[in-house]
Order: structure tokens, then sequence, then C-alpha cells
């Protein structure tokens, strides 16, 4: 599987459930849905690792796919904004061609994520990122509080006297759902290089498996149907194994523009979903 460069045509078989869902969508002649804000965060080791984790069977949308960490935005991204060391909020709007209040939600909800679903935090100060076993009753609290919507990102730093490391994330990619389906998001994919001194683990109720895993087995058992892998998962592990080396895929890109995939026809008359890659 090549990296889909830029310029080229994205092209993805649509499963049967999948055309009988467009088909009623045009049946219906319904609106599309508004799109929730969501960020992912692929956190990557060297040689040539990333952390996944396999969404639980009960979740409604991608049920057993296997991704990367992260989920939507939460009011309380905005609410209480965090102190950044790093790129500020203007700078990240240019990267992510947004404003500047949607890049800081989105930033925010991305080291949120991360830290909710597999205990890495992206935080410290000016001599470095701190060093969190999130094993340990305190560390562990802070997560329950996020997930229960208890506390606010903010309130999870202030109270240990840290702020979000906006300089460990890299932008790598940002995807819309497909306007025909039930469940849509506006995703932005980041990059991280794992901290030193944390280790990501697999406490949390959505997923019901994890770990490190090669980017290149990943695609090849996507491809031969051992796992199920969604269009934007293949496309940004499809980048990572291409990448000259994690610390340069970690590094992001400079500019990310928006991907959705849009039902076509092949001339054999196989539906398909298909994009130009920006």
């Amino acid at each position: 599987m090549n990296a889909w460069r830029s310029g080229e045509t994205l092209e993805v078989p649509m499963s049967e459930q999948l055309a009988r869902t467009y088909e009623e969508f045009r049946a219906a002649g319904a609106a599309p849905v508004a799109p929730r804000l969501a960020a992912t965060v692929m956190l990557v080791r060297s040689p040539r690792e990333v952390f996944m984790l396999r969404r639980a069977a009960t979740m409604a949308f991608v049920p057993e796919a296997v991704v990367f960490p992260g989920g939507g935005v939460d009011p309380r991204d905005a609410d209480a904004p965090c102190s950044w060391i790093g790129p500020d909020e203007e700078e990240w709007a240019r990267r992510m061609g947004t404003s500047a209040d949607v890049a800081r939600r989105v930033v925010t909800a991305a080291a949120r994520e991360v830290f909710e679903e597999c205990g890495v935090l992206l935080a410290g100060d000016e001599r470095g990122v701190c060093a969190v076993d999130a094993a340990q009753p305190a560390w562990a609290e802070e997560r329950r509080r996020l997930v229960r919507h208890e506390a606010s990102f903010a309130d999870v730093l202030s109270r240990h006297g840290l702020a979000l490391r906006t300089d460990l994330l890299g932008l790598r990619s940002h995807w819309l759902t497909p306007a025909f389906e039930p469940r849509r998001y506006d995703t932005y994919f980041f990059a991280a290089l794992a901290p030193v001194g944390q280790e990501p683990d697999s406490r949390t109720t959505e997923a019901d498996g994890a770990g490190w895993v090669d980017p290149r087995l990943m695609l090849e058992r996507g491809a031969a149907g051992a796992l199920r892998l969604v269009p934007p998962t293949a496309y940004n592990l499809a980048n990572l194994a291409h990448a000259p080396s994690v610390e340069a895929f970690a590094a992001g890109v400079e500019r990310a523009g928006r991907v959705m995939l849009e039902p076509a026809v092949r001339d054999g008359g196989e539906a398909v979903l298909s994009c130009r890659l920006p």
C-alpha cells in the first residue's frame, strides 16, 4: 500500500451496509448531519510502532475498528483554556486552516483524549515533559474525573502546575465523515512521540484491547480482512509506514487540507467512496 500522495485519487470499496445507508439517505432527501469536532493522536516510537486500540463492540461509532486514541471535542475544552507551551492557537489555526477558537479546542481535546484513553500526558513545563505513572492513584483519579466530565483538562493541569506541551504534537491530516452517514465527525489527526518515562495502557471502557503495533502489519491484516480499519486510519498508517523516521512523522505537516470521501461508481459498476487527496 502506498502513502497516497497529494493529488492522487483515493478509492475505497463500499460495503453492502454502507451502500444501503447511502441509498436510504438519498431516498429520504434529508440534510447531512452536522459533524462534531474531534481529535485523535498517533503515539509513535522507534523503530516504527504506533499505539492503537480496538474499539469495543458496544460502541455506536465504528465498533470493533482498530483506531488511535481520540474522541470528540468537549465543551470544557473551550470553557477553561489550558496554559500552553509551544505553538499558540494562532499558529495552529494557520496549520489547520481554521479559526483560533477551533484550533484551541481541538488541540486541547487531542491532549485530553490521549490522557483519558491511554494515560499519556503531553504536558510539562519549560524544563521538559513530566514523567507520569498513570497507575498511581492520583493520576487514575484525574482520568476518572475527565471521563465523567467532572473536571476540565485545564483543571487537571492547573492542579499539578503543568502546561499543555503543544510542541509535542504534529498535525498529520484532517478528515470529515461522508455526508450521508448518520454519525459524522470533523477530525484532526495528530502525531506525537511517546514521552520518555510514560507507558500507554488499555484502561479505557471504550476499547477491549490495545498495544504497540507495526503499521505495515496492521495494513496487511486490514487488507486481508483480519481486522477493521476505517479509511482515515489506513491512510495515516500508510503514511507512517512510508515516513523517513518516526521523528519525521511526529513533526507533522505544515498544513493539512480536509478530506471527505464521496460515493462514486467504477466503470465495472462497483460502488466506492472516492476523493482527490489535497
